[in-house]
């Protein structure tokens, strides 16, 4: 139902990849968050199309592509499996896009191969302690009981308030793309997948990623939605002030996605970034 024409596998970790390749020129590599898929980007994908080659896959534990057999989640885990992504399909350099963990991985990529990754966009990522209490969802995925009821009964009206935390204005949640997190939650596998990734604590080592953040020269575009619920906008700002060659701009009605609740107004930024008119 969630696949199409422009959709292909690819084997990865004994994981089948739903990944999709569309358009030609430059490539651009887009990154979803946490609990999302590719499908996210579809707005951007249809607009950039036209000039770029626009590179977007499900990671492991979301979307079709589903759980990986380890059940490591970890930041390096996803930050290898980008790597050796991009390498199978071959693909070298490029620009590379994240929104959230997605954002979160994208950087680490970017730390660790500056040479591959020509410009760098962040959208409301993750990375940096916030001062908020984590969301709702995350709680329960690390509450016993709780997390073992999320496995068998995951009703739509949770994933539509989950929903609600994520976006500024929640009148634009259409009952479609309720439906389609929903669906996508209850993919064999990705529930646990979740939990799992939810008992990751990425702010273990804060310090380490402050530090590769400064190492990060590659020019640098963050998008922030000033209503973002889950990452700040002052987390934003403190990653711009860390960032050596990066410029931020906020979004003043989106939350937490703005390429999916905004695209238009997301999608102008980033075409002025990439000097694409």
């Amino acid at each position: 139902e969630y696949a199409n024409e422009h959709s292909k596998f690819i084997e990865i970790d004994g994981m089948q990849v739903h990944y999709r390749d569309e358009g030609k020129g430059f490539p651009i590599v887009l990154v979803h968050g946490t609990a999302a898929s590719l499908h996210t980007w579809d707005s951007w994908t249809q607009e950039l199309t036209k000039n770029y080659r626009v590179i977007r896959m499900d990671l492991p534990a979301f979307g079709i592509t589903g759980p990986n057999k380890t059940a490591d989640y970890s930041i390096k885990a996803y930050t290898d499996f980008l790597h050796e992504f991009l390498t199978k399909i071959k693909v070298d350099t490029f620009h590379l896009a994240g929104n959230s963990l997605g954002g979160n991985i994208a950087w680490n990529y970017a730390a660790e191969y500056p040479k591959k990754t020509a410009k760098l966009i962040l959208v409301d990522a993750s990375g940096l302690p916030t001062n908020k209490p984590q969301p709702a969802i995350f709680k329960m995925a690390k509450t016993p009981l709780l997390n073992s009821l999320f496995l068998y009964v995951t009703p739509k009206f949770f994933i539509k308030k989950n929903m609600q935390e994520v976006y500024g204005d929640e009148t634009k949640i259409t009952d479609s793309l309720v439906t389609r997190y929903h669906k996508m939650a209850l993919r064999d596998g990705n529930r646990q997948a979740f939990i799992d990734r939810a008992k990751v604590d990425f702010k273990l080592d804060s310090k380490a990623n402050i530090n590769k953040l400064k190492s990060i020269q590659t020019p640098t575009l963050l998008i922030w939605g000033a209503k973002d619920s889950w990452i700040p906008l002052d987390n934003g700002k403190r990653m711009d002030s860390i960032l050596p060659n990066s410029q931020l701009v906020v979004l003043p009605n989106s939350g937490h996605v703005p390429m999916e609740e905004n695209p238009e107004e997301s999608l102008a930024i980033l075409k002025s970034f990439l000097n694409f008119n």
